[in-house]
């Protein structure tokens, strides 16, 4: 086994924390990561009641799921060395109260703009929490089986999180409104940071660091420049100013982000990471399976909700298997991964995943729920298969005295793709359904003054818009509902046809990059390159642990 040390010296080995104080941080960082978790496809699920409730078209809806998770992807970074400096226990508080803010202000909205404030808030608690409970978790856990077996149970938490967000929202709507979904989380999110406060004992790097603040600032303006010119390109064309204004500063502010970092001493990502094709092939397989994840989520969630006319409830129940998986297998899955090496299993649920989102090409519009339940479980169990592995492959390419930024870089990546996915597959979804619409309206009886009114209307109004327009007679009305459904269909066999095939490609980087064979992720391959960035292992009888 090679002997070549990482770039960056290990840490000193301090004494391992209690028994009692390891587990009551597991479960109060698997707290933490469920509260931060419980809006993502919660609110997703919830918006086509959004949208009649707040008249919000396409754009204003993908806002409302971006506005959470921008924030989330542009402050993971930084909130992460936060920790390694300040304290992690101190960013996990700040974190759920932040969660607990942006609750509020969601819970009181009486329009767009206030629903996009809050899950602005609410993104910088989550920001805040991801880096700091995988943080914790590492700190508690030197031994690298239990840390695997921790972070496992970490992901099902997150899972659980994504499970249960649309079936409590589902019930909420349906008995008190919508506005009344954000008070679940509020109070969960209070009662877990006085038991952070009670629990918790804090922890940091032990060597000084500081804030790179110009990182993070281009950081920050090169994802949302970014998501910014997708989203608005898809409402007022690729060639109008705001899109391409934004594309430009997206091109200029990523290479300027790198050349930053490669300069600076204390860089908030170091670039040199990437020079570890391991590392560099987890973070592209992140960010490709989130993409993928996220953006069908989404617009599975119109589908049901627009085509099907789901109630927020339903939509939770059709969607249940997207994650539930993850939350079932995720113990089988830990102890698999201490078993057997993660590049096998997190290729195989790629795989699996992959197939699922491209079966999605067999729904129309009077998919029967069974069928949709079948395809969706397959795409389930292949992201509940692939999602521990990455977690793990990621976090343990990153030394131990930088598990903050461990498991920033873990989270940032995770949170990249799910900004673009529901900002991708949104712009394809509306463009799709308006370019298929005509044909399909061509194809019944209506008259064409019908037919000019309903293209007029979803063209001005949007595609959710069109799913409630009524003609002139219920056979009119009728015609038009089915050619609205089929147009729909058309568009989500293109987003699943994306998805799949970006799962797929992913399978291909995790085998070229990260292979499948070798030791368990915890343990480096023999024959390690020179010069490669790889983790500091403990030596026998001895396991790094954070610095207290």
């Amino acid at each position: 086994m090679s002997t070549t040390a990482s770039p960056i010296p290990p840490r000193p080995v301090p004494p391992s924390a209690p028994p009692r104080h390891a587990t009551a941080t597991i479960v109060l960082a698997c707290l933490g990561v469920f509260v931060s978790y419980l809006p993502v496809v919660g609110v997703s699920t919830a918006l086509p009641v959004l949208h009649e409730a707040l008249g919000a078209g396409t754009g204003g809806l993908q806002w409302i799921t971006d506005a959470f998770i921008l924030p989330t992807a542009a402050l993971l970074l930084t909130c992460g060395m936060i920790g390694d400096l300040y304290g992690r226990k101190k960013v996990y508080v700040a974190g759920l109260a932040f969660f607990c803010a942006g609750s509020a202000v969601c819970l009181t909205a009486g329009g767009v703009v206030q629903v996009c404030v809050g899950q602005a808030l609410t993104g910088v608690g989550t920001a805040c929490l991801l880096p700091a409970t995988l943080a914790l978790i590492s700190h508690v856990c030197p031994d690298p089986g239990r840390r695997a077996r921790a972070i496992a149970v970490w992901t099902a938490s997150l899972g659980l999180g994504l499970t249960l967000g649309p079936l409590i929202n589902g019930l909420i709507i349906e008995e008190a409104g919508w506005r009344w979904m954000f008070l679940p989380p509020l109070l969960l999110a209070a009662g877990t940071a006085v038991a952070g406060l009670l629990l918790l004992t804090d922890s940091r790097a032990p060597r000084e660091r500081h804030l790179d603040l110009p990182g993070q600032l281009l950081a920050v303006v090169t994802i949302t420049a970014l998501v910014y010119a997708v989203i608005e390109g898809g409402v007022d064309g690729w060639g109008s100013a705001p899109t391409v204004a934004g594309f430009v500063v997206a091109a200029l502010a990523a290479p300027a982000f790198v050349a930053v970092e490669l300069r600076s001493p204390c860089p908030m990502l170091d670039m040199r990471l990437f020079a570890s094709p391991a590392f560099s092939g987890a973070a592209l397989v992140m960010g490709v399976t989130l993409f993928a994840q996220v953006g069908l989520v989404y617009t599975l969630s119109l589908y049901f909700g627009l085509v099907h006319g789901a109630s927020t409830l339903d939509i939770g129940v059709r969607l249940l298997a997207v994650n539930g998986f993850t939350v079932v297998l995720g113990p089988l899955v830990g102890r698999l991964m201490n078993r057997t090496a993660a590049g096998p299993l997190l290729v195989a649920g790629l795989l699996t995943g992959g197939v699922g989102a491209l079966l999605v090409t067999v729904f129309d519009a009077g998919t029967g729920t069974g069928t949709a339940a079948l395809v969706i479980a397959v795409f389930g169990i292949g992201v509940a298969l692939a999602m521990a592995p990455i977690t793990a492959l990621t976090v343990d390419s990153l030394p131990y005295r930088l598990a903050g930024t461990a498991g920033a870089a873990n989270s940032a990546l995770r949170q990249i793709g799910s900004a673009l996915g529901p900002a991708v597959f949104g712009v394809v979804l509306a463009g799709r359904t308006l370019d298929a619409l005509p044909g399909h309206l061509a194809a019944t009886h209506l008259a064409a003054a019908d037919r000019d009114r309903a293209l007029g209307i979803v063209g001005d109004a949007g595609i959710e818009a069109g799913a409630h327009l009524s003609l002139g007679s219920d056979a009119a009305t009728a015609a038009y509902r089915a050619a609205y459904g089929a147009s729909f269909t058309d568009a989500l066999h293109t987003c699943a046809v994306i998805g799949g095939a970006g799962l797929l490609a992913a399978a291909v980087i995790a085998v070229a990059m990260i292979g499948v064979r070798g030791g368990r992720p915890h343990e480096p391959a023999a024959g390690t390159a020179a010069g490669a960035t790889a983790m500091p292992r403990p030596a026998a009888g001895a396991a790094p642990a954070d610095a207290g």
